[in-house]
């Protein structure tokens, strides 16, 4: 077991962006995921940057988002959209692809399983 936190294990910035990047691109590709694909504008851009600040801070690394945007809310963001279970576990199926994708490791992904999914499910907007 390591002492590292996950913005370390994943590789510090460098990772945290390349986790994005592969977060998107599987929600992009994967026809599984296209009820919240179809949730987002057509380009990515600015959404995997926002991902990216975001799991820095949240991985143990700085504080991005929080820096740039002044709050961590993420509910607001998340209220018009109906979000359910059918759609959080869309979105836990794009974390897993990205984690693959990346080459994390089976310690790093089996520390983040229930993080993510707490995080996902708490987002809902109904049941």
């Amino acid at each position: 077991m390591t002492n590292q936190t996950p913005y370390q294990m994943l590789g510090g910035d460098e990772g945290i962006r390349k986790l994005a990047d592969a977060f998107y691109d599987a929600m992009d590709e994967l026809p599984e995921a296209a009820t919240i694909r179809a949730m987002h504008a057509e380009s990515l851009t600015d959404i995997k940057e926002k991902l990216y600040e975001y799991l820095s801070g949240w991985l143990g690394g700085p504080h991005l988002y929080k820096e740039k945007h002044g709050t961590v809310c993420l509910t607001d963001p998340h209220k018009p959209f109906a979000i359910g279970p059918a759609e959080r576990d869309q979105w836990l199926l794009c974390m897993d692809k990205a984690l693959e994708k990346i080459s994390a490791s089976d310690e790093l992904k089996a520390m983040l399983k229930g993080p993510f999914y707490n995080i996902a499910d708490f987002l809902r907007t109904r049941e």
